[in-house]
């Protein structure tokens, strides 16, 4: 019977500070969108060029639809306003990130195992000679966006937003 108070007890304390990561997590991927948003934007048709390289259809309109979600994401997920709706089509084009550009480079980011070639990073701000990490450009961060996105879709943005000021829900 004390494991099930310790429980109880512990389950109500985690219900009443869900709202912090739930915060976290929004600013986290509001920061993720940001920067790729004013990449795109930065040089429109560059990124107009790559979409077209990739053999995506209107590839100047894709890339302000594209820029522009990331974007409007950004500012609406840091606000907490209408986040289960915009995390939707972010949903959408972290799906068409996978399909264009990293699901042919398998699941991983960093090249597992011993495909590493060792050759002078820096860590922490200090060059370390003999060792590198490569990068395989995989989907593995897009799946964990995709994860946290689904977790704002289903649990909405939390009380420490505009969603619950406007709204009264979370």
């Amino acid at each position: 019977m004390v494991v099930k108070e310790y429980f109880e007890k512990a389950t109500g304390l985690f219900q009443k500070i869900e709202d912090i990561p739930l915060l976290f997590l929004r600013v986290i991927l509001a920061y993720t969108f940001y920067t790729p948003a004013m990449t795109k934007f930065n040089d429109i048709d560059a990124t107009a060029g790559f979409f077209e390289y990739l053999g995506i259809p209107l590839p100047l309109f894709n890339a302000y639809m594209a820029a522009g979600t990331e974007l409007v994401g950004a500012v609406l997920l840091t606000l907490g306003l209408l986040t289960r709706f915009i995390s939707i089509p972010l949903l959408f084009v972290m799906l068409v990130a996978i399909g264009t550009v990293h699901g042919a480079n398998g699941f991983h980011v960093i090249m597992p195992g011993d495909a590493f070639a060792w050759e002078n990073p820096f860590i922490n701000g200090k060059e370390v000679k003999g060792t590198v990490v490569l990068l395989q450009n995989g989907y593995e961060m897009v799946v964990y966006y995709m994860a946290m996105l689904m977790v704002l879709v289903s649990k909405g943005a939390g009380r420490l937003s505009l969603d619950f000021l406007i709204f009264k829900k979370a």
